[in-house]
C-alpha cells in the first residue's frame, strides 16, 4: 500500500534528571532530503541516524530534531583550548608588532565559544537517543501509511470515474460512422445534382479512419490497470504513478484531438480533469 510523504511524530523519555525529546516531521519532496538538529553531544551520531532514517523513508523532506531538556547537562564549564591557543598567539603577535595591551583572562573568557557547558555522559546519551529516534521513526511511518490510505480512497474514486468515462466513449464510438453516413446522405439528398456513390463511400471510410479512437481507448484502459496495480504495490511508487499520469494525459489529449463528436470532446475534457486531480494527490505519495 502506497504511503504519504506527510507525517509527524514525537517521542520523549526521561534521562537522568532531564528529558530527551525527538520530533520528526516530513512533507512531500522529489527525493529524500534529511535535515538533523542535534545537541553538540550527539553530533557523532549524525551519520548513523541518517542511515537509520533512510532505511524506512525513501522520499520526502524530513526534519528530525533531538533535544535535551532539564538537567542532562553538567553544571561545569569547559574551555575550548583550540580557540584560546589561537587568541593567545594573535594577541602576542599584535603586542609585538603594534604595542597593544596584552590580552587579559577576562578578555579571553568573553570571546564567543571559548566557554561551553559540560555535556552529559555520552555512553548513556547515545544509545538512548538512537532508541528514541527509532521509536519516533516507527510512529512517523505509521502516520504516513495512515495518510496514504486516505489518499488511496480519493485516487481509487477518480480511477473509477475515468473508467466510467472510457466505457461511455466505447458505447458512443460504434454510433459515429452510421450517424455520419445518415447526416451525409441527408445533406446530399437536398442537392439537385447526382452524387457518385463510390465517392460517398470513400468519404465515409475517411471519416471512420479519422475518428477511430479504439487504440487510444485500449491504451487508456491498460494504463488504468497499471495505476491500480501500483496503488496496491509495496514500497515507494510515487514516481511511477506520476509517470503514469503523464501517459494517461497523453492518451486523453489524443482522444480529444481525434474527436468528431461533442460527446467525445466532453469525455476527453472530463478525463483530463480527473487525471489532473489524481496527479495533485500523487505528488504527496512516497
Amino acid at each position: 500500500m502506497a504511503s504519504s510523504m506527510t507525517g509527524f511524530a514525537r517521542r520523549s523519555r526521561a534521562l537522568g534528571p532531564g528529558v530527551l525529546t525527538c520530533e520528526i516531521r516530513s512533507v512531500n519532496h522529489r527525493y529524500l532530503e534529511i535535515a538533523l538538529r542535534l545537541p553538540d553531544a550527539m553530533r557523532p551520531l549524525e551519520g548513523a541516524l541518517r542511515e537509520r532514517l533512510a532505511v524506512d523513508l525513501k522520499r520526502g523532506k524530513v526534519e528530525c530534531s533531538v533535544r535535551l531538556e532539564g538537567g542532562t547537562e553538567s553544571q561545569d564549564l569547559v574551555v575550548n583550548d583550540q580557540i584560546v591557543d589561537s587568541l593567545c598567539r594573535l594577541g602576542a603577535e599584535l603586542e609585538r608588532r603594534h604595542g597593544v595591551a596584552p590580552l587579559r583572562v577576562i578578555d579571553l573568557l568573553h570571546w564567543p565559544n571559548v566557554l561551553a557547558p559540560g555535556v552529559a555522559d555520552t555512553t548513556v546519551l547515545a544509545p538512548a537517543a538512537e532508541a528514541l529516534v527509532a521509536e519516533a521513526l516507527q510512529d512517523l511511518v505509521v502516520h504516513r501509511v495512515r495518510e496514504g490510505a486516505k489518499l488511496m480512497v480519493v485516487l481509487k474514486s477518480r480511477l473509477a470515474d475515468i473508467r466510467a468515462e472510457v466505457a461511455r466513449v466505447r458505447e458512443i464510438v460504434p454510433e459515429l460512422v452510421p450517424e455520419f453516413r445518415a447526416r451525409l446522405r441527408s445533406r446530399l439528398a437536398e442537392l439537385t445534382t447526382g452524387v457518385d456513390s463510390t465517392r460517398l463511400e470513400q468519404e465515409i471510410t475517411l471519416f471512420a479512419q479519422r475518428s477511430d479512437v479504439s487504440e487510444e481507448l485500449d491504451r487508456l484502459w491498460a494504463h488504468l490497470q497499471e495505476v491500480e496495480r501500483l496503488l496496491q504495490a509495496p514500497g515507494a511508487v510515487g514516481r511511477q504513478l506520476d509517470f503514469m499520469m503523464q501517459e494517461l494525459n497523453r492518451e486523453a489529449n489524443t482522444l480529444g484531438s481525434k474527436s468528431t463528436d461533442l460527446r467525445l470532446t466532453a469525455a476527453s475534457v472530463e478525463i483530463k480533469v480527473l487525471i489532473e486531480q489524481m496527479r495533485e494527490q500523487i505528488q504527496n505519495i512516497e
